[in-house]
């Protein structure tokens, strides 16, 4: 009962949507309508508002990190098995993706996956983060620092905590994640992907004024 209840909690704190609510919150557009049209961090950016941009970051993998961080801290209280701790891992990713708060129109789930990853281990966040910096540092292309750190995420967590249901969850994250950037795998073969730091159309950068 309380797995449910737990699994269902992180699900509604996954499906709040930082992009589409910190633009509005900086009055700019809503980022499903240009650039990517992805609602997260990085689309965000293309609006050329930095502020919204790391407002959005830092949103999306709280929720992550929130949601793991409750379930661990109250595992022992609630006797919840570490399958439990897994299906809310995956529950808070999954309301990102397919969020019920914003018909089902979600992002890619990079900084929501690197929160539940810092909620599981800080050694395994900290590990994830730095093979993202260093591959969108020399690459330039968030897309493909987020496909790497998806490779390398379930590796790390292995090599530190061997196999357990927990490994499980960071591996459907993976999964998942490689599926929802299979355009941006297109756009990088065909060398069409959009860099870090690239911002969308001047008309889109905010939103119409209200007459």
């Amino acid at each position: 009962m309380y797995t449910l209840i737990f699994t269902i909690a992180a699900y509604l704190i996954g499906s709040i949507s930082f992009a589409v609510v910190m633009s509005h919150v900086f009055g700019l557009s809503d980022p499903r309508t240009y650039g990517s049209k992805n609602p997260g961090a990085t689309n965000v950016l293309r609006s050329g508002n930095k502020k919204a941009a790391i407002a959005t970051l830092i949103g999306d993998g709280a929720k992550g990190w929130l949601a793991v961080f409750l379930a661990l801290r109250l595992q022992d209280h609630f006797a919840l098995p570490d399958a439990a701790i897994a299906l809310v891992a995956i529950a808070v990713f999954l309301g990102h993706l397919w969020p019920v708060f914003f018909r089902f129109v979600g992002g890619k789930g990079v900084a929501t996956a690197l929160g539940v990853l810092l909620g599981l281990n800080v050694w395994l966040g900290v590990a994830t983060l730095v093979t993202w910096l260093v591959i969108a540092y020399a690459f330039r292309y968030s897309s493909l620092a987020a496909l790497v750190s998806a490779v390398f995420a379930p590796l790390y967590y292995a090599l530190l905590f061997g196999i357990d249901e927990k490994l499980f969850a960071v591996v459907a994250m993976s999964s998942l994640l490689l599926m929802r950037h299979s355009k941006n795998i297109g756009n990088l073969i065909a060398g069409k992907e959009t860099r870090i730091g690239s911002k969308a159309s001047p008309a889109t950068k905010s939103a119409p004024k209200k007459k």
